[in-house]
């Protein structure tokens, strides 16, 4: 069973700085680009960074300078390191596998970031 789990949210302030982790079981990590996302309330799920199997990297221009996605392979695990967080970085952060069709596997719990001006 394929399970995500998201960790390393809270509350900081304008300017402050998080890292998340996303803890993966029951598929090959290391096979699959990984992808983290986050929704806002009343917002949709939006794509805030990727990470190829190799490493390769790309960033949302919302978060570009100021985020970092990382990986290890060995312990199955994909990193988000947020700095210069702003209050528009508020929502759930979600990470997901990223499949040869461009889906993705079910859903995690998330973790909440809270950003206070």
């Amino acid at each position: 069973q394929v399970q995500f789990v998201e960790s390393g949210g809270g509350l900081v302030q304008l300017g402050g700085t998080l890292r998340l982790s996303c803890a993966t079981s029951g598929f090959t990590f290391s096979d699959y680009p990984m992808d983290w996302y986050r929704q806002a309330p009343g917002k949709e799920r939006e794509l805030v960074a990727s990470i190829s199997r190799g490493g390769t990297t790309n960033y949302a221009d919302s978060v570009k300078g100021r985020f970092t996605i990382s990986r290890d392979n060995a312990k199955n695990t994909m990193y988000l390191q947020m700095n210069g967080l702003k209050p528009e970085d508020t929502a759930v952060y979600y990470c997901n596998a990223r499949t040869i069709l461009g889906q993705q596997f079910s859903w995690g719990q998330g973790t909440q970031v809270t950003v206070s001006p």
